[in-house]
């Protein structure tokens, strides 16, 4: 009798979860391999997903702002925190999901040769996601400024709206060269990777997630953050060149 009520019980938790449809704000970097796994989530679970791709930044801002929103997937910790402080995210459900590494794209056609952030001394134009606000942009501007070559460089900087726009600054040849995401670069055929930031230089790139609180499919958005800890979605950001971590919840 109990293992039928239990089975009951499940029957009627994922008839429930069936009939929503979550809304997923996430970082313009994670676009392929989170379709990918929203696809993967739906024929698993039933729940629809809904994206909406963009800055990080922007996301926070309207997530803060009250956009329905049931899940934050964020480029990095900074802007999660903002919605944690405006009292938005379920609690227990913040993870730190993925990292990344940053790349110099420079057109598939280019000759140039790019072995450290010196050599960006050598470019008219360099394209970053905003550094002002933009994360991608923001790692960009860390490593520069480490490596000593920021103010030097920043007169050159043309900002971009979020990364995806960067990186097609650079292939429309707009730009001599550009920093973005590694799983950025090997999304496009018109771009070559010049150099790959060593870890020991680059900024340490961490993308949390969390389920929030106030969407309409609180949830299927609780749902869908477990699923993207699981081997599935592990598989598929693997694919895609994310390095993916832990998953294990913030303190």
């Amino acid at each position: 009798m109990r293992s039928v009520l239990m089975a009951l019980l499940l029957a009627s938790a994922q008839s429930a979860l069936a009939s929503e449809r979550a809304l997923v704000f996430a970082a313009a970097s994670t676009t392929e391999a989170l379709q990918e796994v929203g696809r993967a989530f739906t024929k698993e679970q039933g729940a629809a997903v809904e994206f909406a791709f963009g800055a990080s930044s922007d996301l926070a801002r309207q997530a803060v702002a009250g956009a329905p929103a049931d899940v934050f997937l964020s480029a990095d910790t900074a802007k999660m925190d903002q919605v944690e402080k405006a009292g938005l995210i379920q609690a227990g459900s913040r993870v730190e999901l993925l990292s990344n590494r940053l790349v110099v794209v420079v057109p598939a056609d280019s000759k140039r040769e790019v072995s450290s952030a010196a050599d960006l001394r050598e470019v008219k134009r360099l394209a970053l996601a905003d550094p002002a606000a933009v994360p991608a942009g923001l790692y960009a501007r860390t490593w520069l400024e480490k490596a000593g070559v920021w103010k030097e460089l920043e007169p050159r900087v043309v900002p971009a709206l979020d990364v995806r726009a960067a990186l097609a600054a650079v292939e429309a040849g707009r730009v001599d060269a550009g920093v973005v995401y590694a799983t950025d670069a090997a999304q496009s055929k018109r771009v070559r990777v010049a150099f790959t930031i060593p870890e020991a230089e680059g900024p340490h790139i961490v993308y949390p997630a969390a389920a929030l609180a106030k969407g309409k499919a609180a949830e299927a958005g609780r749902a869908f953050v477990s699923f993207l800890q699981g081997d599935t979605a592990r598989r598929i950001f693997e694919r895609y060149g994310f390095i993916v971590l832990s998953g294990k919840p913030k303190p």
